[in-house]
């Protein structure tokens, strides 16, 4: 669980630069990017919560498999889900709460069951411990976009 809360601690590093941005890196700014991280974060700990363990059932996933082996999110090549694509530009403030439930919410990981799990709109069924990776790729995949905004 340490590296998660490490890479969030990395994410709110950057919200006071909330309103940079760099069109040849991305058309959003490093706020979207940190807002759709955490949205993406709250989200997928309410889902393991939420769900019923014992409906859990694990399924080959070749999209699960490739991403996996590469270990990283090509750029580019999906569409944000509405349920965490952030609609407005977030302040430092609203920045600021999301990133503390976040914390909150990775610190309650692991106490749920080990099949808790959640349906990503790709990769299928994931319970803690793939959730775990996910996040922790998805988090560093928008940390590279922000240092590519800050860095270009």
């Amino acid at each position: 669980m340490t590296k998660l809360q490490l890479i969030l601690d990395q994410l709110g590093s950057h919200i006071p630069d909330f309103e940079k941005t760099n069109p040849v890196v991305s058309q959003s700014t490093i706020g979207w990017q940190i807002d759709n991280s955490l949205l993406v974060i709250n989200n997928v700990v309410d889902r393991l919560k939420d769900s019923d363990s014992k409906n859990y059932k694990w399924k080959f996933n070749k999209y699960r498999i490739l991403i996996r082996i590469t270990n990283t999110i090509p750029r580019g090549k999906v569409r944000v889900p509405k349920s965490v694509k952030p609609i407005d530009v977030a302040t430092i403030e609203e920045l600021k709460t999301k990133l503390e439930l976040a914390r909150k919410n990775i610190a309650d990981i692991p106490t749920l069951p080990a099949n808790s799990y959640f349906t990503h709109p790709f990769f299928g069924d994931l319970n803690v411990k793939p959730a775990i990776w996910f996040l922790k790729l998805h988090t560093k995949h928008h940390l590279k976009i922000i240092e590519d905004i800050l860095n270009k």
